[in-house]
């Protein structure tokens, strides 16, 4: 018996952003290539991303935004985990995010971000070679 715990994944839209296709996309892609994702659905505080994330035990936060306010809520995604010690969550982003933001995201600690069209194989892959066991 294989002793390697599965990946878990949270799989979360901050904010007021209705759209969910994508992530739904991303989440069935991941529980395809064997990882255990936690889906929270749409509308979700940055607290409550968290909060979910530290409950759940989490070793990634996959989150999502197609409604502009990345520049806000991953931040603060990233500000909260810190305050709380959950900082080691390997965190990636997606969705509609300008190229003149990602670098900002990233400064924050976000890990990666994946655009429109990303290949999920990609998204797996990187989660794999990524995270901190």
């Amino acid at each position: 018996m294989g002793s390697k715990k599965k990946i878990r994944v949270l799989a979360t839209k901050p904010g007021l952003d209705g759209h969910d296709r994508g992530i739904k996309v991303v989440a069935s892609a991941l529980m395809d290539a064997g990882m255990e994702v936690i889906y929270t659905g749409f509308r979700q505080t940055p607290l409550q991303v968290v909060e979910a994330a530290i409950q759940e035990d989490v070793d990634v936060i996959a989150m999502s935004s197609l409604s502009g306010a990345h520049d806000y809520l991953f931040p603060k995604v990233m500000e909260l985990l810190k305050e709380r010690g959950a900082d080691d969550i390997l965190v990636i982003g997606g969705g509609i995010i300008p190229d003149e933001d990602i670098p900002a995201l990233k400064a924050c600690g976000i890990s990666e971000i994946f655009g429109p069209g990303t290949n999920t194989q990609d998204v797996i892959k990187y989660i794999k070679e990524n995270v901190k066991r």
